[in-house]
């Protein structure tokens, strides 16, 4: 295994950064520019985890590439857990030392009958209460993603970019919507935190880190 290190680009005040991991159960590089339009492309081998990333990136106005190469003839546990492992040491080493960032947001993400509530905190300080039950639990998509990854993505990804975030399911029969509204809710409350909007760390004790 080699301990990812995600670099953070050295032109201007650009926010971005990329790394790789790699170990016997995955091979996964990630880039991503906090700053951008939803750019870049996403190969997992999961074609709906694909998707979620997707509109991460585009609801998030992130540019984001992912090159994931996994075990999926296990299942898809270790290719969605080292993404969002690899996706949050990136998301945090882009964002620096936080300087003059909103820091927090929140709001209510609906998709036709579900919705889903997300707050966030750029806190450093690692911490995800992630609630989102489902009832009958549906694979989605060929080869299947188990929905109940989409709960271990964002905590793994809360934990790895040292973010409190909670996301909890306020209603919603279909697994699809559910899940999409929490990426879509994510990607917003991310896009909205991390504005710019100051010129000073958003917090009384000078910093935000762990």
């Amino acid at each position: 295994m080699s301990t990812p290190t995600p670099t953070p680009s050295s032109g201007g005040a650009a926010r971005t950064a990329s790394a790789t991991r790699t170990t016997k159960e995955t091979d996964i590089s990630v880039s991503v520019n906090i700053d951008g339009t939803g750019a870049g492309s996403r190969s997992t081998g999961l074609p709906f985890f694909d998707h979620m990333l997707d509109q991460l990136a585009r609801h998030g106005g992130f540019d984001l590439v992912v090159d994931a190469v996994g075990d999926l003839d296990v299942d898809g546990h270790h290719t969605v857990e080292d993404c969002a492992i690899l996706l949050g040491e990136c998301f945090a080493a882009a964002l620096g030392d936080k300087t003059g960032v909103r820091r927090f947001a929140s709001g209510s993400y609906p998709l036709d009958e579900a919705l889903v509530e997300v707050a966030l905190d750029l806190s450093g300080r690692p911490f995800a209460a992630i609630d989102l039950p489902f009832g009958e639990v549906l694979a989605l998509g060929s080869p299947p993603f188990n929905p109940e990854m989409a709960v271990h993505f964002m905590s793994s990804f809360a934990t790895s970019a040292s973010i409190t975030l909670h996301v909890t399911k306020r209603a919603g029969e279909n697994t699809h919507h559910v899940v999409e509204a929490a990426f879509k809710g994510l990607a917003r409350c991310l896009r909205d935190a991390v504005r710019v909007e100051g010129d000073q760390v958003p917090s009384t004790k000078g910093t935000l880190s762990a």
